[in-house]
């Protein structure tokens, strides 16, 4: 078995890191340097910095931050937020970051992916799902035209207009995902497992997997999702939203197949170290970097 990375996460708002619940009811977690250069020095495998209003707000990722963060630490740097081109996912690298997660401008046009993938590498482009539970099925995309997928519906087409629908008890019962875009504020009727295949067969090198019921509840990991994209991929995933324990780390590893653990809240606020994490999961078997 393969090394397993430990990987914080920080989601980053006007150049200051936040942390919320469900992508709601942020609270301040300090700067992004001094939280880079902390997690340098605890022995994080990587880094993932998100600039989680870029897409929305409709602007460029603050490159100034980027900067600052690559030269002050050491390890890998993966960075998104309000990536639309080329030549954002350019400027990132130049910036100084090791791999571009791409969202919202994948989902919109597919094969923004492929194109990434042909000019810098499939090693450096990440797709980044956010993944919501929904009731009722899916109607699959036909043919090799992705872009049909964009008009699949399910019978709850109410997803957008009725944001309370989302939150229903009923909606752990079908085993679905949708995906979210513009950090957290719009839902797509598009099955999340699908997505994953397809975005691999168009180039991504990774997924970063986050589960939008489990973000910010230290409630663990959706095993369920993280293992059926895990299955259905043969590149890394991230499992990403709800940690709230060290055996949940250990979990999105057993149970839900996923190659890295992402964490923020219990790092952040100094809840465990990342050393901490590591010792964990190597006194139970599982093959760490320390």
């Amino acid at each position: 078995m393969l090394a397993k990375r430990i990987i914080p996460c920080l989601d980053v708002r006007d150049g200051r890191v936040v942390k919320g619940v469900n992508f709601v009811n942020i609270r301040d977690a300090g700067d992004p340097v001094d939280n880079a250069v902390y997690y340098d020095e605890q022995g994080a495998d990587e880094l993932v910095f998100l600039d989680i209003t870029a897409s929305h707000e409709k602007r460029n990722i603050i490159l100034h931050v980027v900067e600052k963060t690559a030269d002050d630490v050491f390890m890998p740097l993966t960075v998104g937020g309000g990536v639309r081109t080329l030549d954002d996912i350019r400027d990132l690298l130049n910036a100084g970051c090791d791999k571009v997660s791409i969202n919202t401008a994948a989902v919109k046009d597919p094969y923004f992916i492929s194109r990434a993938a042909e000019k810098f590498g499939s090693q450096c482009i990440v797709l980044a799902i956010d993944a919501k539970r929904v009731t009722g099925s899916l109607i699959d995309a036909t043919g090799e035209d992705w872009l049909v997928a964009e008009a699949l519906k399910c019978v709850c087409l109410q997803l957008e207009k009725d944001a309370a629908f989302l939150g229903a008890p009923s909606a752990r019962e079908s085993g679905l995902w949708a995906l979210s875009t513009h950090g957290g504020r719009k839902m797509k009727h598009i099955d999340a497992v699908k997505w994953a295949r397809k975005a691999e067969e168009l180039g991504a090198g990774e997924i970063l997997l986050t589960s939008m019921d489990k973000d910010g509840t230290k409630d663990g990991y959706d095993l369920e999702l993280t293992r059926a994209v895990s299955e259905a991929v043969s590149v890394p995933v991230i499992a990403s939203g709800g940690v709230g324990t060290l055996d949940h780390l250990y979990e999105g590893i057993v149970q839900g197949k996923a190659d890295a653990v992402l964490a923020a809240s219990i790092f952040h606020y100094r809840e465990h170290t990342v050393k901490e994490a590591k010792e964990f999961l190597r006194a139970k078997g599982i093959p760490v970097r320390l």
